[in-house]
């Protein structure tokens, strides 16, 4: 596994014809994300351009088929590859196993409200290793083996499922030692967590 701070290289423009990992990791994204159904093969085929177009169409970039700059960077603030995944998910099991399931896809929800916020570093990774920023990781609980149901639920919160409506913060009011989450605004009660904007 690559260390936590390290951040993702700029992949390259793709386009029809192009085969090498980084179509791979398109292609991830894209069916994580509800845009690509097919075989993932590292292959930009008609229907990775497809589905590159549907994505551009969503998310208001230019339709051309073409996954350049632009593309990679709103594929990147909206989804995550499969590394990501499991971070989300170690994440979501070390904080919030046992807690309802509602209340794991909101803390996945968080972490992909950091990434996409300005307050925050812009990728999981960057997010999840914020010194301090979580007790899993801090504690180690984080290194758990997460099971099908936190994968579950940080795919939902990729998907766009959040519960909290925004939150970007949570804490649990019996165990939180900082006064300073209390000043934050509630949006939400899930089990043992508050969440907070």
């Amino acid at each position: 596994m690559l260390l936590p701070t390290e951040q993702a290289e700029a992949a390259p423009v793709l386009r029809t014809g192009s085969q090498s990992g980084d179509v791979w990791d398109l292609q991830f994204r894209l069916d994580l994300l509800g845009f690509y159904n097919q075989k993932l093969d590292g292959v930009f085929g008609q229907q990775t351009a497809t589905a590159v177009r549907r994505f551009q169409y969503q998310y208001g970039l230019p339709v051309d088929g073409i996954v350049g700059a632009r593309t990679w960077s709103m594929l990147k603030k909206v989804s995550v590859n499969q590394r990501e995944l499991d971070i989300l998910a170690h994440v979501v099991y070390g904080e919030a196993r046992g807690e309802p399931y509602t209340g794991q896809v909101a803390v996945a929800a968080v972490v992909m409200n950091r990434v996409q916020s300005s307050q925050f570093p812009n990728t999981v990774a960057g997010v999840v290793f914020q010194p301090r920023a979580f007790t899993a990781v801090d504690d180690g609980q984080y290194w758990l083996t997460p099971n099908g149901t936190a994968y579950r639920a940080a795919m939902e919160a990729v998907r766009g499922w959040d519960p909290t409506g925004g939150a970007l913060y949570y804490f649990n009011p019996r165990t939180a030692t900082s006064d300073w989450i209390w000043s934050r605004t509630q949006t939400m009660r899930v089990g043992k967590h508050i969440f907070a904007v």
